[in-house]
């Protein structure tokens, strides 16, 4: 779950990180009164959408007065922002961030996430921030910085001062850093998140480290410990068809293939995807089944994918576990495709828990149904009906 910059703002301020202060406006008029309480002589107007790339996209600008605040919000709200990260269908900013404006002497760049090769957290960062890190990243002309911090459940903070010197702070700056370090951790692991970004993490003329823009996501498995969190979602930035699907308990994202994917199983899932891709195929979406996902959440997965009109076949690779077991699955394939009266070419790649019975169920069925003993055939066949039908 993704969340707006200014809320990820007020929840790292709880763990030591600095911001320059401000609040939300959902109308010119209130961007304008809050810009007249900070009474800074320098304002930043900022579109509030789950996507970076903002400031190149003209959803930041830094105005001087309060009015010229009112009139860069009027210019932004209920417009569609089209940046690298939103695609060409773009996001409605229906809300701008209005934040004192603050000059930077240095920008840095700090993030932390889980290192998925070595499982453990770790902190990135770099002496040199802004909107156009990542092509830097792709070309090989940005220095990072690595910390690991294991679990994250103990403080490093003799490391966090070694790497705070790599970023070229020492002393004042370099204790500030290795403080906001060690927040950062404790804010990752207390909320649950995937990733905490500071993008840039200014140093000011003063000597202060301060965050001008700040990402964060949250672990959607883990929403359920942190109903304060998941009241902060904001379902008009996401696919409507992507949330109801987590009401369902399906982990649901449409992607512009012809083979519909279904998988329990967020690891078996992108393994699956990656075996579409080396065989040439296109992926309609990713789909994983959550454990807690009954028939009836399974069937509205699958009636997504007969929905659609672009999906040419549907690959299943399900491996049943004590929690669902495969005919689960097929239980609710078969609803689905009663319900839609539409023929679509099954390939199914079954294993586990009730296997064989789920087996039976496609007969029962009458579902057509090509049958692979390995997740390769299955997705090589599954790519061949796709695309001549047989």
């Amino acid at each position: 779950m993704n969340l707006h910059e200014f809320q990820a703002k007020d929840i790292l301020a709880r763990y030591g990180l600095m911001s320059p202060g401000g609040a939300v406006a959902i109308t010119p008029e209130e961007a304008e009164a809050v810009a007249r309480r900070l009474g800074s002589p320098m304002i930043a107007v900022k579109a509030q959408v789950h996507a970076g790339g903002r400031g190149k996209a003209g959803g930041v600008r830094l105005v001087t007065s309060p009015h010229a605040a009112r009139e860069a919000a009027a210019e932004m709200l209920g417009r569609k922002l089209v940046t690298a990260q939103t695609g060409p269908e773009g996001r409605i900013v229906r809300r701008v961030f209005v934040e004192t404006g603050l000059a930077s002497a240095r920008d840095l760049n700090l993030a932390v996430l889980v290192d998925r090769t070595l499982g453990e957290l770790v902190v990135l960062g770099s002496p040199e921030g802004g909107e156009d890190l990542e092509e830097r990243a792709l070309k090989g002309e940005l220095k990072l910085e690595r910390l690991p911090l294991g679990t994250g459940a103990t403080p490093r903070h003799d490391e966090a001062l070694a790497f705070a010197a790599r970023l070229g702070l020492t002393g004042a700056e370099g204790a500030a850093l290795a403080g906001i370090v060690d927040g950062l951790r404790r804010a990752f692991v207390e909320l649950d998140a995937s990733l905490i970004e500071i993008n840039p993490l200014a140093l000011t003329e003063d000597g202060r480290l301060v965050a001008f823009d700040a990402k964060m996501v949250i672990d959607d498995n883990a929403l359920f410990r942190q109903p304060e969190l998941a009241a902060l979602r904001d379902d008009e930035e996401a696919d409507p068809i992507e949330v109801q699907a987590q009401h369902h308990q399906l982990n649901y994202v449409r992607l512009d293939g012809d083979i519909g994917l279904v998988v329990n199983g967020a690891g078996l899932g992108l393994a699956t995807l990656d075996l579409l891709r080396e065989a040439q195929g296109r992926p309609a979406n990713f789909m994983d089944i959550r454990t807690t996902a009954k028939s009836q959440h399974i069937a509205y997965g699958f009636g997504l994918l007969f929905d659609n009109p672009a999906v040419k076949a549907i690959l299943v690779n399900i491996h049943g576990g004590g929690m669902q077991p495969c005919d689960t699955v097929v239980e609710g394939l078969g609803m689905a495709a009663r319900r839609s009266g539409r023929t679509i070419p099954i390939v199914a790649r079954l294993a586990g828990n009730n296997a064989d019975f789920a087996r039976s169920r496609f007969v029962n069925f009458g579902l057509p149904i090509v049958e692979c003993p390995d997740m390769w055939t299955a997705a090589t066949r599954a790519v061949a009906i796709a695309r001549h039908g047989r």
